[in-house]
């Protein structure tokens, strides 16, 4: 069994694909992996570390607003087809399976041509331009929200899973991962993410939130983005002691599953990643979704889960106005035992665990 995977851009597209690579070797431990992706992303550090061959091909997107840019991406796409077919042609693969970034549309077009069996995993409630384009050239398309399904000329092919998610997310002991990380008892510990990449809008609200839980018993561990990382230090250092003693900068987080197991709440962006991970540990959550994301997704994956009543949605906006709103809501539920509760139950309740183990036995292999 050869398995081609193809992802890219951020950890919202890279770990599904892992995900969906952990469950095909579970059953077929012999199986051979390949995974494509550009030369120069965050997956070229990822996918090796869970113990996967990755290579690198030209991919970036269109510039809808500087339509010069747009000549690099036309050649990118010329060389970077010309490199997927070398590499398709010389690995074989039985099945390609793409969850997203442009290189998978170039990846998952060259093995559709090959003849190769080839599927789209999408994360979001609304589709990202590639798949919808593979759409025509893939047997079935993997949804993570059953309103995706009409955005898709062919919703026939959709297969409703949810996302795939590392299985670490969910076989964790909270208290040892609170003691791995020195929370003591009956402190409140708060994990803040803007992402992969970090956010800036999110970051400063967070310097806010600092400052508001200086003294009190709760604890932030605060994972800026490694672009940012640098700039919140030294804002921090600034602070005064009981300010510093209440945080816990990082830059990018190789332990993601024991922060949030350990956090009794999460304030995150709304990538369809993040939001199924905090489901499915149980987490209530508050929820800021980038505004500067196409077909603004990250709005819809918040307000589903808000709705089901695990989380509170904040819009950026609402931070631009008062940039204390984070803070003051953080503070509220910190202090609100039986609503966190509550709110934890409707997060067990709306999680997807098995996504995986639906779309391994989707793919018919």
């Amino acid at each position: 069994m050869k398995v081609l995977m193809s992802c890219g851009g951020t950890g919202g597209h890279i770990y599904p694909a892992i995900a969906i690579a952990d469950r095909i070797r579970k059953e077929y431990p012999d199986a051979e992996f390949l995974f494509i992706g550009t030369k120069s992303g965050m997956e070229n550090r990822i996918v090796p570390a869970a113990g996967y061959d990755i290579r690198g091909i030209d991919a970036s997107g269109f510039n809808r607003k500087n339509l010069l840019k747009n000549f690099k991406t036309l050649s990118d796409m010329v060389h970077g087809a010309h490199d997927a077919g070398k590499l398709i042609r010389d690995f074989k693969p039985d099945i390609a399976i793409g969850t997203g970034a442009y290189v998978t549309g170039t990846v998952l077009g060259k093995a559709h041509e090959a003849g190769v069996r080839c599927f789209i995993q999408e994360q979001n409630a609304v589709p990202g331009f590639t798949n919808k384009m593979l759409e025509p050239f893939v047997e079935k398309v993997f949804v993570s929200f059953d309103s995706a399904k009409e955005h898709f000329r062919h919703p026939e092919k959709c297969v409703v899973t949810g996302n795939p998610i590392r299985a670490d997310f969910t076989g964790l002991d909270r208290a040892k991962c609170r003691a791995e990380l020195g929370i003591a008892e009956g402190v409140t510990a708060v994990l803040i993410t803007g992402g992969s990449l970090g956010a800036l809008m999110l970051n400063e609200a967070a310097l806010r939130l600092i400052d508001e839980c200086a003294g009190k018993d709760i604890k932030l561990f605060f994972v800026t983005g490694r672009r940012y990382f640098e700039e919140i230090s030294k804002s921090v250092q600034e602070r005064p002691e009981a300010a510093r003693a209440c945080v816990d900068l990082i830059d990018y987080a190789d332990n993601m599953p024991v922060l949030m197991t350990a956090a009794d709440m999460v304030v995150s962006r709304a990538g369809a990643i993040a939001v199924s991970e905090l489901l499915a540990c149980g987490k209530p959550s508050v929820l800021v979704p980038s505004p500067n994301v196409t077909n603004n997704h990250q709005y819809w994956n918040a307000k589903a889960v808000a709705d089901c009543g695990a989380a509170l949605l904040i819009e950026e906006t609402a931070l631009k106005e008062d940039i204390s709103t984070l803070a003051k809501a953080v503070l509220e539920l910190s202090a609100d035992r039986d609503r966190l509760s509550g709110m934890s139950s409707a997060a067990v309740k709306a999680a997807h665990t098995d996504a995986a183990d639906l779309i391994f036995k989707e793919l018919g292999i």
